[in-house]
């Protein structure tokens, strides 16, 4: 426990911010005792870590960021392009001080949405509420409602939270109405409230993910202000770690194959 939080002041701005009305009434003579004081000062510290416990499972059951490989895992010397400087300086979150956006482009299986889940894993540590969720779902919810105000609270909904992360844009096409949602959501959290995008698509092939939308130009113009674009190369790591496995079962196999069998034994 640190020196102000174990102080008398200190102690008092902690069940303060608990909300122990109770013991607060009481506080000059609870603390007026020595042996109250040290019980008051525990039972205090407890309550602080479990609430902030359970505030990080919330975060994060709400993110719904899921199974994800740590960025300790992954292996930098795959990609053919990856700025692995700039992956871990997003990590420290300075991009959401400015409200700034995070565009991570590249092929299927080469690691963005590893990257974007340990961002959103990482804002969640650091005290932030994210979302994660993929384009297709994003937009199919939002164009699945059937009335303005379902609508209007579904919009404030993803507007909420201090990280929003949109997986897989450009991996299906949509329509106009899927692109004017999109660009209502983007709008309210422009310059507000960061966004991760994960896409397969540059900017410039955006038209053929959203045919015929006129919102196209000025969607991407608010994504792109200000964010910070990650381009990742590689062949698809899946595909190789299904490689790996499959020759290393094919070793397996032929190492059992090549094992002398027992002899049977004569009467």
């Amino acid at each position: 426990m640190s020196e102000n939080t174990g102080s008398a002041a200190g102690l008092r701005g902690q069940a303060v911010e608990l909300r122990l009305h109770g013991l607060l009434a009481r506080w000059a003579e609870v603390m007026g005792q020595p042996e109250r004081a040290r019980w008051v000062a525990e039972l205090l510290g407890w309550e602080t870590a479990e609430r902030s416990r359970r505030s990080l499972e919330r975060r994060v059951r709400e993110a719904h960021i899921g199974r994800f490989k740590p960025l300790a895992d992954f292996d930098w010397k795959w990609p053919t392009q990856c700025d692995r400087a700039a992956v871990e300086e997003l990590m420290t979150l300075e991009f959401l001080n400015d409200a700034s956006n995070v565009v991570l482009v590249g092929p299927n299986g080469v690691g963005k949405t590893m990257c974007a889940c340990n961002i959103a894993y990482q804002a969640v540590l650091a005290g932030n509420t994210a979302r994660f969720i993929t384009a297709g779902a994003l937009l199919g919810e939002l164009a699945a409602l059937d009335s303005d105000s379902a609508l209007r609270r579904k919009l404030r909904h993803y507007a909420a939270p201090d990280l929003l992360l949109i997986d897989e844009v450009g991996y299906l096409s949509y329509s106009n109405r899927h692109a004017d949602l999109l660009f209502e959501l983007v709008s309210r959290r422009y310059q507000h409230k960061s966004i991760v995008v994960t896409t397969n698509r540059a900017f410039a092939e955006w038209s053929e993910v959203f045919p015929n939308a006129a919102c196209v130009v000025s969607l991407v113009d608010r994504l792109m202000h200000r964010a910070q674009v990650v381009r990742i190369d590689a062949r698809s790591y899946r595909q190789k770690e299904a490689e790996e496995r499959a020759a290393l079962q094919k070793a397996e196999r032929a190492a059992r194959g090549a094992a002398p069998r027992p002899r049977k034994s004569t009467p």
